[in-house]
């Protein structure tokens, strides 16, 4: 939503997130944010789970800038860190235009009951129709499942059941704990450092801050 650059640590994250990461703590009734924590809890991992770096996007999938990214950057980004092993690529729920995009991000997790959630992913994307505008509902829902030969009765009763709602109110609760309020947002890191990118990058942004790794 927001479209601005930065290229830094928010303060959240270097005094807890990193303080924990690289020093971890003995009590266990503090909440911890770990490397595991940052990309826990969201989409399945793209690319190879063991690549040394991961890229964490908060996203929503109403949001204008968020589609301008997975028309730009996102395939030369795939194309270049991901499928080379560099990089894995984690998507994280940030639904900050309400309703609508809590539900579709819902449908995602249910399209990934059926092995499929990347590539509802990308379909909720392909046919982004503006932010508050009401092109998501459950018939549209219904049509994307449809498109990509998902069993229509299992993934109605996913979203009916509001499965994976609290999943998804989760995602964004952690984001806020972190410092996260804008999207789409980065964390790219690895077992040393993190670094935060925020809003519709080029790709060459994104590739400065990766070969600093």
């Amino acid at each position: 939503m927001n479209r601005y650059y930065l290229v830094a640590i928010p303060a959240i994250i270097t005094i807890v997130a990193l303080s924990y990461i690289l020093y971890p703590h003995q009590n266990q009734d503090n909440a911890k944010v770990t490397l595991q924590s940052l990309k826990q809890n969201g989409s399945p991992i793209l690319g190879n789970p063991d690549a040394p770096i991961t890229i964490v996007e908060w996203g929503d999938y109403q949001c204008t800038y968020c589609h301008a990214f997975h028309e730009t950057s996102k395939d030369s980004l795939i194309k270049e860190y991901i499928d080379t092993g560099k990089a894995n690529f984690v998507f994280r729920d940030f639904p900050l235009n309400g309703p609508d995009s809590v539900l579709a991000a819902e449908a995602s997790y249910c399209a990934d009951d059926q092995n499929k959630y990347w590539s509802y992913h990308d379909e909720l994307y392909k046919n982004w129709a503006g932010e508050k505008t009401g092109w998501v509902n459950r018939n549209s829902l219904d049509k994307f499942a449809t498109t990509l030969g998902l069993d229509l009765r299992q993934f109605d009763k996913c979203l009916g059941d509001k499965k994976y709602e609290q999943k998804v109110l989760d995602n964004q609760q952690f984001g806020e704990k972190i410092g996260i309020n804008a999207t789409p947002s980065f964390l790219i890191f690895d077992s040393k450092k993190v670094k935060q990118i925020t809003g519709n990058q080029p790709f060459s942004v994104f590739q400065q801050v990766l070969d600093t790794f």
